[in-house]
């Protein structure tokens, strides 16, 4: 129990996989932000760094000025937005986790990041007006959602008629030979340094979980499309354990 009578962040999986995921992800992730940067660079191998400037890359082809970074976290891509982007670009940095947002705060403190707007909320129910971004952009987060259609329908209202869509999420391995060992690495080895490193037992034993659950790159794909949104295409990077996927919401498209 914690000061005030609230109950301490749960440090093992819900015994029903019907709970709602926000219900236990939410404290994980407030549990783990002190060493979450960290661990997303030792767990990729320094990769995530040059995935997300691909990912900001695509967000910012059509120079945005303003962008919804949904799940922002620590706020690694919402700096990398900022690095990258030729023109003013705000970025609002919406996280339901307020411990993730306060590290990111914390971050661009003292620094010239003047358009960093933290907001907390849930990525189903973002508190914006319709239509008020030129950029939706997501990374590492779709797994930890409860319902993607809803996700699907939150980032289209968000956006503006051409507004560009991207997401950066893991992908379930495809060749085989790579998929054992990778299975052995993600399944073993990543919860164990999580686990030594976070102090929380069940956060990096939820991470390889949720990949196996999570829909393969190329059916993501069709949900998008399904969604109505257009000009689909994905890219696999990470030896194929990483994709990167850009929609747009069509011209003229309401809500």
């Amino acid at each position: 129990m914690l000061p005030g009578g609230r109950p301490a962040p749960s440090r093992t999986l819900p015994a029903r996989a019907s709970m709602a995921k926000s219900v236990w992800v939410r404290p994980m992730f407030d549990a783990i932000a002190p060493r979450y940067d960290l661990l997303n660079r030792l767990i990729s191998f320094g990769m995530d760094g040059r995935w997300r400037r691909r990912a900001a890359r695509a967000a910012l082809r059509n120079g945005p000025a303003v962008v919804l970074d949904v799940g922002a976290g620590t706020g690694d891509l919402a700096f990398e937005l900022h690095r990258q982007a030729r023109t003013t670009c705000h970025v609002i940095a919406l996280d339901f986790a307020r411990a993730m947002l306060r590290v990111a705060q914390e971050r661009a403190s003292g620094t010239r990041k003047p358009s960093l707007w933290p907001l907390v909320g849930d990525a189903l129910r973002a508190p914006l007006r319709d239509g008020t971004v030129d950029a939706v952009i997501t990374a590492f987060v779709l797994r930890n959602l409860d319902n993607l259609d809803a996700a699907w329908q939150a980032f289209a209202r968000a956006l503006r008629p051409g507004g560009r869509l991207v997401i950066l999420e893991m992908t379930p391995v495809r060749t085989p030979a790579f998929r054992a060992c990778f299975r052995i690495y993600f399944h073993r080895w990543v919860p164990l340094l999580g686990r030594l490193l976070s102090g929380h037992r069940s956060a990096y034993v939820w991470l390889p979980r949720s990949v196996d659950a999570f829909p393969p790159a190329d059916a993501l794909a069709e949900h998008l499309r399904a969604a109505g949104f257009a000009d689909v295409q994905f890219e696999r990077m990470g030896f194929g354990t990483v994709a990167l996927h850009v929609a747009r919401k069509p011209d003229g498209a309401r809500g």
